[in-house]
């Protein structure tokens, strides 16, 4: 009998010793998985939108992309149509985002309203708005830069 208790106990101490060791790698994959979203989500904060004169831009169809930041979350292609010096038309051609068209429709729409990359994220999207200008951006370096 008490061979079998201490078996018993024994069986109990490696389960409570197993359970701990799947809790710690557990953990570890957490914490490691909240580190790499964290440099995401600063990488995407942080991106300046300031690199264009939109006083100097030149007539054309522009593409920009942006590569979406170091795990590629925010991938996007946009077609930038500039007429008369100034933005008239901005089409998203390709994203990894699902977002609704109303989303773009206010973004960009902001972006032709008042002729600048400085306006307010769409709320709850921030980090997508930041993304989408920054390929808008990239359009718009060409469009200032053609010769």
């Amino acid at each position: 009998m008490k061979n079998r208790i201490k078996l018993k106990s024994k069986k109990n101490v490696l389960g409570w010793i197993i359970a701990l060791i799947i809790i710690v790698i557990l953990g570890e994959i957490a914490a490691i998985g909240w580190s790499n979203l964290s440099k995401e989500h600063d990488e995407a904060k942080n991106l300046s939108l300031n690199a264009v004169d939109f006083s100097r831009l030149n007539d054309g169809t522009y593409i920009g992309r942006y590569d979406g930041g170091m795990y590629k979350w925010r991938e996007s292609e946009v077609c930038v149509t500039v007429y008369s010096g100034n933005v008239t038309k901005i089409e998203l051609t390709k994203n990894k985002e699902n977002q609704p068209s109303e989303f773009t429709d206010k973004l960009f729409g902001a972006v032709i309203e008042k002729q600048s990359l400085q306006i307010d994220a769409i709320s709850g999207a921030t980090l997508t708005s930041k993304a989408y200008l920054q390929a808008v951006e990239n359009a718009l370096i060409n469009a200032q830069n053609k010769n």
